[in-house]
């Protein structure tokens, strides 16, 4: 019996090293992923591709890191609201394209794509705090643009993005008007538990009743329940209720978070809703969603007549 114990206590042991020694050693790798397996981390193809009036934006981190982000203006004679789109943790912005085109058809917006450090064309290494400077330097890029109509910049995140949303929009109350959030995790030290089982009562975020013995050796752990409820921001949060990735529970548990303090928040759920597809599946309830949010929010600039809205009309009929 005690050298079944001893086993047990020394199996045990091993695993909370390899566990630690895989978290110090390899979790960049895990968090961020800017190439997709088997493809390269260059952009398949560009916004022209698709049609869109776009622009290079070239920006630098206030670390010196230069950072490569896409401008995508969807009327050269409407400004429209602007949407600041923080992307999830794998692949490159030119992954998100086919989304921005719709997105930009039924909400006539402006979208602005950052690529994260690390990713497509962008130079240096991702990290939580190098992602929380690139995306502080593509808010203030915009706010100081003279072609856009910076009183509606709207934040949204999916996954990975979400986070980055969340302390952008916290720290700039006075330039962020809302913030949407999508299938976002509650931290990394909890989603640490679900992809590593065996680490769970050794990792976690606020909300976890475990040890988190381990949570001092994660260099990026992404607090987005913390951080939530101190967004003074409207916030719109979108749940995939079969996400395969984050647990659907994660985004209820940021809403119940954000409405303690904040009675301007909204949570929809999308029953068919996966991870990555919650936009598709979730059909015109999605796109109506967000415009009721952003006609609450970022009200649309009465000079932007239908003549503005019909422009991307006949670009989206030339496609189909």
């Amino acid at each position: 019996m005690v050298g079944w114990l001893k086993a047990l206590a020394y199996g045990a042991g091993g695993m909370a090293v390899v566990g630690l020694a895989a978290l110090v050693a390899l979790q960049e790798r895990l968090v961020y992923v800017p190439a997709l397996p088997g493809l390269a981390r260059a952009y398949p193809i560009t916004p022209d591709r698709l049609r869109l009036i776009y622009e290079n934006v070239w920006l630098r981190a206030v670390d010196g890191v230069r950072l490569h982000s896409w401008f995508i203006r969807h009327s050269p004679t409407c400004r429209g609201p602007t949407i600041l789109f923080f992307q999830e943790n794998a692949g490159n912005i030119a992954h998100r394209l086919e989304f921005v085109r719709l997105m930009m058809q039924r909400l006539q917006c402006n979208v602005f794509m950052l690529s994260y450090r690390g990713y497509g064309e962008s130079d240096g290494y991702p990290s939580q705090k190098g992602i929380t400077d690139d995306a502080q330097a593509a808010l203030d890029h915009l706010v100081q643009r003279k072609d856009i109509d910076t009183s509606r910049i709207i934040v949204f995140g999916r996954s990975l993005g979400g986070a980055v949303g969340a302390v952008l929009a916290k720290s700039n109350p006075d330039k962020v008007s809302a913030l949407i959030l999508e299938n976002t995790f509650t931290s990394i030290l909890d989603m640490a538990g679900i992809m590593l089982p065996f680490l769970r009562w050794f990792i976690g975020g606020s909300s976890s009743k475990g040890p988190k013995l381990l949570n001092c050796v994660v260099r990026s752990p992404w607090s987005t329940l913390d951080i939530i409820a101190e967004v003074k921001q409207p916030i719109l949060f979108f749940s995939g209720l079969q996400d395969e990735l984050v647990p659907p529970s994660h985004m209820r548990l940021l809403y119940d978070k954000a409405f303690e303090h904040n009675r301007n928040c909204r949570f929809v759920d999308f029953p068919s809703g996966m991870h990555m597809d919650t936009w598709i599946s979730g059909g015109d309830r999605y796109w109506r969603t967000i415009q009721l949010f952003l006609n609450q929010y970022a009200p649309e600039d009465k000079s932007c007549d239908a003549s503005c809205k019909s422009e991307i009309a006949d670009d989206g009929e030339a496609e189909e």
